[in-house]
C-alpha cells in the first residue's frame, strides 16, 4: 500500500480578510475563526470565593476524603507509601478510612447507561467474581449500611418523598443494588479538592497541578477501569472516558474526576472516524500530525507520544496522540503510558486550572477489525454555541489553532525550565519526521 505524506490545504485556510476556515477531517465539522472575536477571556469565575477552612480538606464535596461514604462501594483505590504505589481493589466499608485513596474508582451514582440497561435488554446479571465481592460487602453491618444509604440518597436526589424512603426495608434498598457492583459508568477521582497550601476556594487542584508522577497513576487506574468495563461485560462494544473540568464544561463537582460510560455501540464519531480509516489506513498520520506538522502547529513530543494544536474542533483544542503500534491503551507498555500522560500533564499544566476544559479519550472499538491510535482531545470550553452555529452548522472557534500553539508553546517553555513538567520536547525541538503513528502495520 502506498502512502501519502502530502498535505491536504482545504482543512485549513486563510481568507486575505484573515478569516481563517476549517474542516475536521475526522467529523467533517466545519469552523471560522473571525478576526475581532478572539480578545475575549480564556478563564472563569469560580463562584464565591473565601477562605478555605479546616474541614474543607476533606469535606468539601461528595468526593473528598472524609466523605468516602456517600459514593458507591469503590471496585478500586491507589494509595501512596513514599515512591510506592498500591492497588487495592474492593476495600470492605469498615476498612474504607485505613487508608488514604490517592486516586479511586468507584461506580457513578448517577449513570447514563444503567444497570437495569444492560439486564432488561440484554439479560446481563452479575458476572461470578462481581456477585461474591457483592456478597461479601452486603455481609457486614456497615457495608449493608452504607449501601442502604447511598441508595437512599439517591432517591431523595431523584425526588422520592422522604416518607417512601423511610418506609422501606433494608432489604427492598439492597434489592437495587446490582448497579453500585456491576455498574457500567465508573468514576476515578482524584485526592485533592484544592491544591496542597491553598487559601482560598479558586486554588482547585486540576490535572495540570498533579505531579507527574501522580499524574501516570491517575492514567493508570483509568485504564485499570476501562478494561475492567470491557471484560467484565461482554455486550459492551465501545468505552467512552473523559474529564470534564469546571462547571462550564459540565463538571457536576469542581473535584478532579474521570468519567468511564460503557455502550453497545461504537458512537457516531467512531463510526465516521471509521469510514474514513477503511478508505487511508494512514489517515491519521496524512489528515492529522502529518498536516500539523505541515503548518507547524506541533505543540509536544517524546519517545512515544505526540501532541499538536487541533483543526477543526467547535472549541480551541489539543489533540495528543500514542505513537505506539499498540492500539488498545490498557495494551501499552509502561513506557508507552507514561509518555502519553506526560504530554497530557503538559498540556493541562499549560492551560492552567481556571480554564474550564473537557478531555476526551479516543480508541478502537473492541469489535473493529481496522488499527487506530489512541488519541486525546483537551478543549478549553471558551465560548458558547449559539443561534448562528445552530443554523449553518459552522461553528465560530474564537482562538486559531496558531494561536492556540503559541499560547500553550510558551507556557510549556516556562513549566518545563521550571520543572513542573516532564522534560518533553517543545514546538520546533519536535521532529517533525512524517508518519511518525505507527499503529498502521503499513509503516512496520
Amino acid at each position: 500500500m502506498g502512502i501519502s505524506i502530502m498535505p491536504d490545504p482545504a482543512y485549513l485556510m486563510t481568507m486575505r480578510d484573515g478569516t481563517i476556515k476549517q474542516i475536521n477531517p475526522s467529523t467533517g465539522t466545519r469552523v471560522w475563526t473571525v478576526p475581532g472575536r478572539g480578545s475575549r477571556p480564556q478563564t472563569q469565575t469560580t463562584g464565591e470565593t473565601r477562605p478555605v477552612s479546616d474541614t474543607d480538606w476533606t469535606h468539601g464535596c461528595a468526593f473528598c476524603s472524609a466523605r468516602y461514604l456517600e459514593t458507591p462501594p469503590e471496585k478500586a483505590r491507589l494509595i501512596r507509601n513514599g515512591d510506592d504505589w498500591q492497588t487495592l481493589e474492593h476495600v470492605p466499608a469498615e476498612r474504607l478510612f485505613d487508608t488514604v485513596a490517592e486516586f479511586r474508582a468507584v461506580p457513578n451514582l448517577f449513570e447514563i447507561v444503567s444497570y437495569n440497561y444492560w439486564h432488561d435488554n440484554y439479560g446481563y446479571v452479575l458476572p461470578a467474581p462481581i456477585a461474591a465481592h457483592k456478597r461479601a460487602y452486603l455481609a457486614s453491618d456497615q457495608g449493608r449500611r452504607h449501601v442502604c444509604a447511598v441508595q437512599g440518597a439517591k432517591m431523595r436526589l431523584l425526588g422520592t418523598p422522604a416518607e417512601d424512603i423511610a418506609s422501606l426495608e433494608q432489604d427492598q434498598m439492597l434489592c437495587h443494588a446490582d448497579g453500585f457492583f456491576g455498574g457500567s459508568h465508573d468514576v476515578v477521582i482524584a485526592r485533592r479538592h484544592w491544591v496542597d497550601g491553598a487559601r482560598t476556594t479558586t486554588d482547585l487542584a486540576s490535572a495540570g497541578t498533579l505531579t507527574p508522577d501522580e499524574h501516570e497513576q491517575y492514567i493508570r487506574l483509568t485504564l485499570h477501569a476501562m478494561e475492567n468495563l470491557y471484560t467484565t461485560n461482554r455486550y459492551v462494544r465501545y468505552v467512552a472516558a473523559f474529564q470534564n473540568w469546571l462547571k462550564p464544561a459540565g463538571a457536576s463537582f469542581d473535584h478532579l474526576h474521570k468519567q468511564l460510560v460503557a455502550i453497545d455501540e461504537h458512537g457516531a464519531n467512531a463510526d465516521q472516524v471509521l469510514s474514513r480509516v477503511r478508505e487511508n489506513l494512514n489517515f491519521f498520520n496524512e489528515c492529522g500530525v502529518n498536516y500539523a506538522s505541515y503548518h507547524n502547529l506541533l505543540v509536544a513530543e517524546n519517545a512515544s507520544a505526540i501532541a499538536f494544536a487541533g483543526f477543526g474542533h467547535r472549541y480551541p483544542a489539543i489533540e495528543i496522540y500514542s505513537k505506539s503500534a499498540k492500539v488498545r491503551p490498557w495494551e501499552h507498555s509502561s513506557e508507552e503510558v507514561r509518555d502519553i500522560s506526560d504530554l497530557m500533564h503538559a498540556i493541562h499544566a499549560a492551560t492552567g486550572p481556571d480554564v474550564p476544559c473537557n478531555e476526551e479519550w479516543h480508541h478502537v472499538p473492541v469489535d473493529v477489525d481496522v488499527p487506530m491510535p489512541w488519541r486525546i482531545n483537551i478543549k478549553w470550553r471558551v465560548s458558547t454555541v449559539a443561534g448562528f452555529e445552530g443554523d449553518t452548522k459552522i461553528y465560530i472557534n474564537t482562538i486559531s489553532p496558531h494561536e492556540v500553539h503559541e499560547s500553550v508553546t510558551k507556557r510549556l517553555y516556562e513549566l518545563r525550565a521550571a520543572g513542573a513538567i516532564a522534560d518533553i520536547r517543545i514546538a520546533d525541538e519536535c521532529s517533525g519526521a512524517p508518519n511518525p503513528l505507527k499503529y498502521n502495520p503499513s509503516l512496520w
